[in-house]
């Protein structure tokens, strides 16, 4: 006798499409940082410190908009267990991880290498994950 499991949706319904724009927007501008700081790094021009800068701020805001979205999901969420939960808990994660970035790229552009591109990278991996764990609608499982 063989057993299958399945696993159901992991949301009442999938994550709409504003929401879905503004977690991969944040994972564009996210890697828009990450590279304008790996540039700055190798030139030593200031003005890749800006941009990295600005687009660091706009994924926030991105992140910020989709944050509001994953807490309306966890609220609705019938369980307020599993995948919503984990979702909602890595984007406040990687948020407040890009704000101490924001933090560090506010400094002298001089003073923010390396830890700013160290936080870049950091941020950019986590936006990653959590782009695949939010747009993901399935928990796992066999079908």
């Amino acid at each position: 006798m063989s057993t299958v499991t399945t696993a159901g949706a992991a949301y009442t319904r999938p994550p709409g499409v504003l929401h879905t724009i503004l977690l991969a927007g944040s994972v564009s501008l996210f890697l828009g940082a990450l590279l304008s700081d790996i540039a700055y790094y190798n030139t030593h021009q200031i003005q890749w410190s800006n941009f990295a800068s600005w687009l660091n701020a706009g994924a926030l805001l991105f992140a910020g908009l989709a944050l509001v979205f994953a807490l309306v999901n966890l609220v609705r969420a019938k369980p307020k267990a599993g995948r919503p939960l984990t979702y909602f808990l890595l984007l406040l994660v990687t948020w407040v991880i890009g704000l101490v970035n924001a933090f560090q790229h506010a400094k002298d552009a001089w003073a923010v290498m390396p830890t700013g591109l160290v936080l870049s990278a950091v941020v950019f991996i986590l936006i990653c994950i959590t782009a695949v764990a939010g747009l993901n609608p399935r928990s796992g499982g066999l079908k």
